[in-house]
């Protein structure tokens, strides 16, 4: 049995995760699904304290199991700052298009200066809206979500645009285990984002890590949540 602990990214919380909790509670798994404060006040400081206290008490309640830490897109930033504080409590992190990215990082700048200038001008009383999650707008990064787009628009809230304009800080290379699963990138990408130190993967301990491909859009968890489940059970599973 594992303890999983999963952190969704901007605009969602803890219920993006509901169609793979349940089969990972089916299995045995522990689940706890984080709920990130959207509050235009949040900091990714403060995010990050709050994975942080999500694992800890996750594992005060099964404290034999092994803690894994799933991560998606922008909860990958306070996860690898998390990390440093847990030490060893996490036996395994999960990023799920997203990885650890060195310190320094801003997620606003990745999609560069005019992605950024162009999401600032949507901003209002610092919050940040959601994106439509409709396929017809962005066929690669909304595939498989025809179906589930109206309820996640139900549910999507705005972001605090402080946390994706702040720097992640982190100090040390060193990490867990490490998986990163990769949707919107083919494999063979990333392998050569990776050799080639892009950001997305700069800060990745390359001692210990794997890459998982399950292609679909952005967000696996809602357009193939049975395929998610069952593979972050098998990378659970002790080989």
């Amino acid at each position: 049995m594992t303890d999983f602990v999963l952190v969704p990214g901007m605009w969602l919380g803890g219920w993006a995760w509901d169609a793979v909790a349940a089969p990972l509670r089916s299995a045995g798994h522990s689940v706890t699904a984080v709920s990130l404060d959207l509050a235009a006040t949040a900091t990714l400081d403060s995010h990050t304290e709050q994975i942080a206290a999500a694992v800890w008490s996750s594992a005060a309640l099964s404290s034999a199991a092994p803690v894994v830490l799933v991560a998606h897109s922008y909860g990958g930033f306070p996860a690898r700052a998390a990390v440093e504080r847990l030490g060893s409590r996490v036996s395994r992190v999960v990023y799920v298009e997203s990885g650890p990215m060195p310190d320094g990082s801003v997620q606003a700048d990745f999609q560069g200066p005019e992605a950024r200038a162009l999401a600032e001008k949507t901003v209002v009383d610092g919050l940040l809206p959601p994106p439509s999650f409709d396929p017809a707008d962005d066929p690669a990064l909304f595939a498989g979500l025809s179906e589930t787009a109206p309820h996640i628009r139900a549910h999507a809230v705005p972001h605090p645009w402080s946390t994706a304009t702040a720097a992640l800080r982190v100090r040390s290379l060193e990490q867990p285990p490490t998986d990163l699963v990769c949707s919107t990138f083919p494999e063979e990408a990333v392998h050569e984002m990776i050799a080639a130190g892009h950001p997305y993967f700069a800060g990745l301990d390359r001692r210990d890590y794997r890459i998982h491909a399950l292609p679909t859009g952005h967000w696996p968890m809602f357009s193939r949540p049975a395929d998610l489940a069952a593979l972050l059970d098998e990378i659970a599973t002790p080989r």
